[in-house]
């Protein structure tokens, strides 16, 4: 039976040193955002923002100089995303490419597709969005049904992508396509797809605050130069598995609703009553928790560990915690949860309480990763 490794970390001092110039950063450059439309946090996008982060070198922290990384480690990386994720920054533009994108180029690519993206990526100039689930199959990732079929000169895909976040922006698409019925897993293949393409179409998938986060995207005869593998034909499923440990892991699957706890703190002021003290006592404990678990997985990426499990359990987790926050603070101060309040703690929960059903999609469903933890540790 396996077991779970969350050992501990300890970010190291030239991490935290990064800590005041990143917080100084987001005092001028937040200066102006209403704290509801900071509570979106990383579903927020600011080409403008991304830009001056990358100007920063905090894009690409730790790749390679080589393709235009700054060599900076793990942990430095992981400071600067609590940062930007407590304070509510709109990092949604350049995000999903950071976080997976491209290292699953510079992990799998040819040389020519390293070169030609990845540098731009660390400039802030270019966005991906993921490819993955599809209509009626969730987050079955084996239940793929989009084709991609051989062609004379290349590929031509078929099929629709749900959920798809951040597709109106993206310029790239890291898409999963069926190249072959024979065998379930061993049939899939990534495809590196410029969003530019003829035959696709993004239609968005609007949420309560009217939003566009999701898309869905269609692929109508798409075609596909040869060179749009992404890795190797038929190891779409090992190389998907491999990106999921980035995006699960990471401090965004429990700081989504961090502006609220921060509204919540300020609502209740300094002298809380005995059940708001042990309510927010019990936040702070999940959240630190949740953290050490979280900075683990990093670690564990930065030596080249394959963290899957432990990375499906730190998303459970916490889209679990992010939920529970309105509901939470909904029982602590009697308030109505609307944007046409002039409470800031009300138009931050009502934001929250609209925005948080998804945490439990983004990511792979709850299902899904209980099945992934049950595997894990030997249980089916």
């Amino acid at each position: 039976m396996g077991a779970f490794r969350f050992d501990a970390v300890t970010i190291p001092p030239e991490a935290e040193a990064l800590r005041a110039e990143v917080r100084a950063f987001l005092a001028e450059e937040l200066t102006g955002i209403p704290e509801h439309v900071r509570a979106g946090s990383w579903s927020r996008s600011s080409a403008a923002f991304s830009a001056k982060l990358a100007a920063r070198g905090w894009v690409g922290m730790a790749w390679s100089k080589e393709y235009g990384g700054h060599e900076r480690s793990f942990l430095e990386r992981y400071v600067v995303l609590e940062e930007l994720l407590a304070a509510g920054a709109p990092v949604g533009a350049h995000w999903i490419a950071d976080r997976q994108s491209a290292p699953s180029i510079l992990k799998f690519g040819t040389e020519a597709q390293k070169r030609a993206i990845v540098p731009r990526v660390a400039r802030g100039e270019v966005f991906f969005c993921i490819g993955m689930s599809e209509p009626d199959s969730g987050s079955d990732l084996a239940a793929t049904r989009a084709r991609a079929e051989k062609t004379a000169d290349g590929w031509l895909l078929n099929g629709t992508k749900l959920w798809t976040s951040g597709a109106k922006t993206a310029h790239y698409m890291i898409g999963l396509f069926r190249t072959s019925t024979e065998s379930k897993h061993g049939g899939l293949t990534q495809f590196l797809i410029d969003m530019t393409t003829p035959g696709i179409t993004v239609r968005p998938i609007r949420d309560l605050t009217g939003d566009a986060h999701f898309n869905e995207v269609t692929f109508e005869d798409v075609r596909l130069p040869a060179d749009a593998v992404l890795g190797g034909e038929g190891q779409g499923w090992a190389q998907v598995t491999s990106e999921l440990a980035f995006e699960r892991s990471g401090p965004e699957r429990f700081l989504s609703s961090m502006r609220l706890v921060v509204a919540l703190i300020g609502a209740v002021g300094p002298a809380p009553n005995e059940k708001q003290a042990a309510a927010i006592g019990r936040l702070t404990a999940h959240l630190v928790t949740l953290r050490r678990m979280s900075v683990s997985v990093a670690g564990m990426l930065a030596r080249k560990e394959d963290p899957a499990l432990e990375a499906a359990v730190v998303k459970d987790l916490g889209a679990v915690f992010e939920q529970e926050i309105p509901q939470i603070a909904a029982q602590l101060i009697e308030a109505e949860p609307t944007l046409d309040r002039s409470s800031v703690y009300e138009r931050v929960l009502a934001e929250i309480t609209m925005i948080s059903p998804s945490f439990s999609l983004r990511g792979g469903t709850r299902e899904i990763l209980r099945g992934i933890i049950a595997r894990g540790l030997g249980l089916r």
